[in-house]
């Protein structure tokens, strides 16, 4: 029988990991031709999480958890149990159920079908539609930046075959973006459309620095795009700055006693040369955390306590 291997990460979920533990566990009843495991890896929680996971780990085998020794956040402790998964393949499910468990028959049909992949794309969503609608955007925007190509509205809800999870053991990422690096390793993916409901019990995890953070290493994990955009716009402003200074030299030579140059010409085109310095060089350091992070190679996760392994 195959083994198939569920990854959950949880963080502050005890309202909901008893509940898909149970949804997860009712799909394996219509899957009778299979074995599974559920990895529940827990990023540090402060509230009772852990203690249900322990509970559901003593009365069930299938039931694995890795709990960390610290919040190492949302990018890499889901990709970190990825990685422990021993299953001849993996289903990342978060703990929120707002990815709908019962999608992973789904998947593992695509799988038998040959895929080595198979997504779970949003083309709905409970949430706010001015959040979705600005999620939209952004997939367009990455998405042509990118230089791979990247799957809209994919949030890293999917099936990975065991080729796939060896592929990313290989690649050593010390801050991966799990959505990316699928794609690069080139295989096509199934895609299986979902709605995706709002939260119903907890609070999100996902405030705006989270947020931001997935989106800029998205950019600068697989795009060069932005960077010479910067330089192509800093030759243009220069040459065009150029130009304006010699024509107001020109006039004032020709025009000498009539020719003002006025101050608001200065001030606007301080402002938005200034303007435009920052935002580059805001970009630059983006690039440039992103390649300190590469450069300290630190751990994905510091396990602090394994359970049923």
């Amino acid at each position: 029988m195959k083994l198939i291997s569920i990854v959950t990460p949880a963080y502050n979920e005890q309202e909901n990991v008893l509940e898909v533990y149970r949804q997860t566990k009712e799909v394996f009843t219509h899957l009778p031709g299979y074995r599974y495991e559920h990895i529940f890896i827990d990023n540090a929680s402060t509230d009772r999480t852990v203690s249900i996971l322990r509970e559901l780990a003593a009365a069930d085998a299938n039931v694995k958890v890795i709990v960390n020794a610290r919040n190492f956040g949302p990018i890499r402790s889901p990709y970190y149990g990825l990685l422990q998964s021993t299953g001849d393949a993996a289903v990342l499910l978060v703990a929120d159920l707002q990815d709908p468990p019962r999608l992973i028959k789904d998947f593992v049909e695509a799988w038998e079908k040959g895929a080595k992949m198979v997504f779970g794309v949003k083309t709905q969503s409970g949430e706010f539609c001015l959040f979705f609608l600005i999620r939209t955007l952004y997939y367009k925007l990455v998405t042509r930046l990118s230089d791979t190509k990247l799957v809209k509205h994919f949030t890293g809800f999917g099936l990975y075959d065991r080729v796939v999870l060896e592929t990313l053991r290989k690649i050593d990422d010390p801050y991966p973006y799990l959505r990316g690096l699928v794609m690069e390793i080139g295989f096509e993916p199934a895609i299986i459309p979902y709605y995706q409901p709002a939260r119903k019990r907890g609070v999100t995890k996902n405030n705006a620095y989270v947020l931001y953070d997935f989106a800029m290493l998205g950019i600068t994990s697989h795009s060069k795009v932005p960077l010479r955009i910067a330089t192509m716009l800093g030759f243009l402003l220069s040459t065009f700055g150029i130009v304006v200074a010699f024509g107001y030299f020109i006039a004032k030579l020709i025009f000498w006693n009539v020719f003002a140059a006025g101050i608001a010409p200065l001030v606007i085109g301080g402002f938005i040369f200034c303007s435009l310095q920052l935002f580059f060089i805001g970009l630059l350091g983006e690039y440039i955390a992103a390649i300190h992070t590469q450069v300290l190679r630190r751990p994905l996760v510091v396990e602090k306590e394994r359970i049923n392994f």
